[in-house]
């Protein structure tokens, strides 16, 4: 018997749990065909402080990678970052024997770049956040 109990915040070992039983789960089911997941990070270090201003983080997992969070700060927007984030993202996901990146975006923040960059979409969440839409968007790597 087992209940169910509320955690505003997961505990690490509940969150450590769930994703270790949800990869065993999925690599039965793969027939253990591909690794377990991996999680990648592009920083953007401030090279005399060393602190970390933004970048991006990324998941690898059955031949795709999946990323999870870019940001930019906006004292260092239009200059290029973004779109050289991606490129090296795409290029540790080729590195990886990715055949494809995707992503998502919300309306007010980037889907016309990641657009421009060939990502296309292939998924929308109307109304979410209320007023907005959710978008999702892939981008095959050859």
């Amino acid at each position: 018997m087992v209940e169910i109990v509320f955690e505003p915040e997961p505990l690490p070992e509940t969150r450590a749990a769930i994703l270790e039983g949800l990869i065993a789960y999925n690599e039965r089911q793969t027939e253990g065909k591909y690794p377990p997941p991996r999680f990648i990070a592009l920083a953007l270090r401030d090279p005399e402080t060393g602190k970390t201003e933004g970048g991006l983080t990324a998941r690898i997992a059955y031949s795709r990678m999946f990323v999870e969070l870019l940001y930019i700060p906006d004292a260092l927007r239009g200059r290029g970052l973004g779109a050289d984030l991606l490129g090296k993202a795409e290029a540790v996901a080729r590195d990886n024997g990715c055949i494809g990146i995707w992503l998502d975006t919300f309306s007010f923040q980037a889907p016309g770049f990641y657009e421009k960059l060939g990502y296309t979409v292939f998924g929308t969440l109307a109304d979410y956040p209320p007023g907005h839409s959710r978008f999702f968007l892939h981008k095959p790597l050859s």
